[in-house]
């Protein structure tokens, strides 16, 4: 059985590296060279079924589907048939990483189970019995893609697979992903498996929003105890991490029915990019040449920065009466060439908080409306310490004063 899944993992990897024109280089400082230097787009071979608008400003590209978007406001730059249902192979495990991220912690440890083990595809040569911290397993399963650690994973959120899919399609419906529906979370072909590069980019953009998520997908090499490698190193398959500068993420994905899938992601100028390819024939170029189209196209537009005073908050019980709130971090939404993007901010905060309230803590959001839609937002956070301080203090230290007072 192992044997049989290497032979598949190695076949996958050389159909992907014969998908890849661009020649890699061999050192990092060579990498950092190619990040900045303009990329021109090879021409597009004869591809069965292909048919490309002559009006398509991306005539070069070689995906039967794609789209560029700005995560923060949900604006699609470009796009190409994105709306058809296809198979996303791995890419679906970004949907696992956003649900084990919203219903697990980290630091929770994964006890990986029979039904792990084995599990058909790539792999992370997951064993029966391993004791893994979630935090490690999900970097593992989105930097090696590996299968097994979709399971280990479904069965420790939510007791088994099916009720962890159940999960994946509810929050792909919260998040307005209504072309998608899986069957399992790692993207092994099924019928009823299939989602749109309209909706994965919705996928993508909503994780960025998540803490973790880009951390996650953006780590290039790592070393874990667990690795069943004597180097101990997992080293991320997407290899736009060393190829576009600004890269942060996301995922690949290949499988016979789906073709050569990719989603990247790239932050420049503080404007977060989602890109998604599907059934490509040079899903790397193609990703490269969404992404410098979409920040060819597009100027930066802050709506808030890092740090900023945003607004105050009352505070009950407390020592102080206010306490103010700061964006924890810039939100800076993508504006077209020549356009006023149709965007507002709306601050979304309780009408007071508690004592006793610790600095950092999140109080309330700067959340983006697009068009009307509620998209991107960011954590405000408490900028300082209020300690809880009742009636029963108030009084005692009056009482303290007058005593005083008389002597």
């Amino acid at each position: 059985m192992r044997r049989s899944i290497a032979c598949k993992a190695v076949t996958a990897f050389m159909l992907g590296a014969a998908g890849f024109m661009i020649n890699l280089p061999q050192s990092s400082s060579a990498f950092a060279e190619m990040q900045d230097k303009v990329y021109v787009q090879p021409e597009r071979p004869e591809i069965p079924g292909l048919v490309v608008s002559p009006a398509d400003p991306l005539q070069k590209l070689t995906a039967r589907s794609a789209i560029v978007m700005d995560a923060a406001t949900g604006q699609v730059l470009y796009e190409r048939d994105i709306d058809t249902r296809r198979y996303p192979a791995s890419t679906t495990k970004m949907m696992t990483l956003i649900v084990a991220l919203e219903h697990g912690k980290l630091d929770d440890i994964v006890t990986v189970g029979k039904n792990a083990e084995g599990v058909e595809g790539s792999t992370l040569w997951l064993v029966q019995g391993d004791k893994i911290p979630l935090g490690e397993l999900l970097a593992g399963m989105m930097m090696h893609s590996g299968n097994d650690a979709t399971v280990a994973v479904a069965e420790h959120i939510a007791g088994n697979v099916p009720a962890f899919v159940e999960m994946m399609n509810e929050k792909a419906t919260e998040i307005g992903a209504y072309n998608t529906h899986f069957v399992n979370p790692n993207g092994l072909p099924d019928e009823k498996h299939y989602t749109t590069a309209f909706d994965l980019a919705k996928i993508a953009a909503y994780g960025y929003s998540l803490p973790h998520f880009e951390e996650i997908v953006s780590t290039q090499e790592t070393i874990y105890d667990w690795v069943k490698d004597p180097a101990k190193k997992l080293r991320n398959e997407n290899q736009m991490l060393w190829l576009y500068r600004g890269a942060n993420g996301v995922k690949t994905g290949y499988t016979e029915a789906a073709g050569r899938c990719l989603v990247s992601a790239a932050r420049r100028d503080g404007m977060q990019l989602v890109a998604v390819v599907l059934d490509s024939y040079y899903m790397w170029n193609d990703s490269i040449a969404l992404l410098d189209y979409g920040f060819h196209n597009v100027q930066p537009k802050t709506l808030v920065k890092k740090g900023e005073v945003v607004t105050k908050v009352d505070v009950a019980d407390g020592r102080h009466d206010e306490v103010e709130l700061i964006a924890a971090e810039s939100l800076v939404v993508a504006e077209k060439n020549g356009e006023s993007a149709k965007v507002e901010k709306k601050v979304e905060v309780p009408n007071d908080v508690a004592a006793p309230i610790k600095k950092g803590d999140v109080i309330g959001k700067v959340v983006c409306y697009y068009d009307g839609k509620r998209q991107g937002s960011i954590n405000l956070l408490a900028a300082q310490d209020v300690e809880y301080y009742s009636f029963w203090d108030n009084l005692l230290n009056y009482l303290r004063d007058f005593w005083k007072g008389l002597f």
